[in-house]
């Protein structure tokens, strides 16, 4: 196996530039203001907040990777994780929903969509004046995508739709959804097809909003399909191409998450110090304490190891270039980091930890869904063998 540095594409570069310190910047001032204020309020009363996003819209975070000439931002990968991940310092929901809009809905019809369907689609989601959504996942199939229930029949000019999707982001509030849905056999990857399903088209609704654990200020619910007549127009690419283009969309979602988990590791891990810092015992604060030292040094050290990995994969995104197995690595470590470190802040925050009146019980709670959503850890090891075993 190469080392990381011989894995590395020539002219890797690890500082930052100052167009992302910018945006850095824009993004930080931005969460201080209009979502540190609310974060327990809306987490409580699992309120989404679909203002914010307008106000994202036009400040061009929710159209990062859109070309301007479609009204997006035409930024790459390192812009993109920058900015997910300060948003994700202060409120781990908003940056879900930042990510999913921008990689998982935007992102796919940026990469499969006809000219005529990036006119149609990109200036209003590069905007936020629509909201998006992405359909893979069912009840009963979860990582087993192609064993998806919900089907499309060919009929003339338009696709007869009938199932549903779970956990869907933003599936009650998006305005458009990019789905998978079933155009030939289960278990065939050539048998699954994507649609693009406009919010009013008969037939098309949502189902129950979750009640999560965490990321309780993004919505999300179940798509259902009921006879949903999709016209042809909307297919992106051509019929059986669907799982492919999920797989490769994933691939970049992959960054997305390990973005969102570097921030929620980071604000877990800032809020820690401070505290750490302010609260004293036996005469002096507990950072003095090599138990409470060394579990910093862990933190510190393993987000920046995340950084990295994500970082490399950023990289290979920007050059186009295969980045399955480095997209799977960060996303894979990152969600653990998260974990550990939001797990080790409420440790250290002690009783208070465990209270509402601290923050760091909620990076605990948002922390665990990184380990699940788009890949589990047990998939990205997976996903990682392979590769390496190839």
């Amino acid at each position: 196996m190469d080392s990381l540095l011989t894995d590395l594409p020539a002219g890797f570069d690890f500082s930052i530039s100052d167009h992302q310190k910018m945006i850095g910047q824009t993004a930080k001032d931005f969460a201080e203001k209009h979502i540190r204020p609310h974060v327990m309020e809306w987490d409580e009363a699992q309120y989404f907040p679909i203002d914010l996003f307008k106000k994202l819209g036009e400040l061009g975070m929710m159209g990062i990777f859109v070309p301007e000439q479609y009204g997006g931002s035409g930024f790459g990968y390192f812009e993109y994780v920058t900015v997910i991940s300060e948003i994700a310092k202060v409120c781990g929901s908003i940056g879900l929903s930042v990510a999913a809009h921008n990689s998982l809905c935007t992102g796919h019809i940026l990469a499969f969509g006809n000219e005529e369907q990036k006119q149609r689609w990109l200036p209003k989601l590069a905007t936020c004046e629509w909201l998006g959504a992405w359909g893979l996942t069912e009840a009963n199939t979860g990582s087993d995508a192609m064993g998806m229930n919900t089907t499309a029949v060919l009929a003339g000019d338009h696709y007869i739709v009938n199932g549903s999707k779970n956990w869907i982001t933003h599936g009650k509030s998006g305005n458009v959804a990019v789905v998978m849905v079933r155009t030939g056999e289960k278990n065939d990857s050539n048998g699954i097809t994507t649609l693009v399903i406009e919010k009013g088209t008969p037939g098309f609704t949502h189902g129950k909003k979750e009640n999560k654990l965490g990321m309780r200020a993004s919505e999300t619910t179940e798509l259902i399909f009921d006879n949903c007549h999709v016209p042809v127009a909307n297919r992106l690419g051509n019929e059986g191409e669907g799982f492919k283009q999920a797989m490769k969309v994933l691939d970049g979602g992959r960054i997305s998450i390990a973005a969102l988990s570097l921030g929620i590791a980071k604000g877990a891990f800032e809020a820690a110090v401070t505290y750490s810092k302010e609260r004293r015992q036996f005469g002096q604060p507990i950072s003095n304490f090599q138990g409470i030292a060394f579990k910093l040094a862990d933190m510190a050290t393993e987000i920046e190891a995340a950084e990295l990995l994500i970082m490399q994969a950023a990289d290979l995104k920007n050059k186009h270039l295969p980045v399955t197995k480095q997209s799977a690595m960060a996303k894979y470590y990152a969600s653990e980091v998260a974990v550990r470190t939001a797990t080790e802040a409420v440790q250290i925050f002690g009783g208070y930890g465990y209270t509402k009146d601290f923050p760091v019980e909620k990076y605990y709670r948002d922390a665990k869904l990184c380990t699940i959503g788009e890949g589990t850890s047990e998939i990205q090891k997976i996903v990682i063998s392979r590769e390496v075993l190839r």
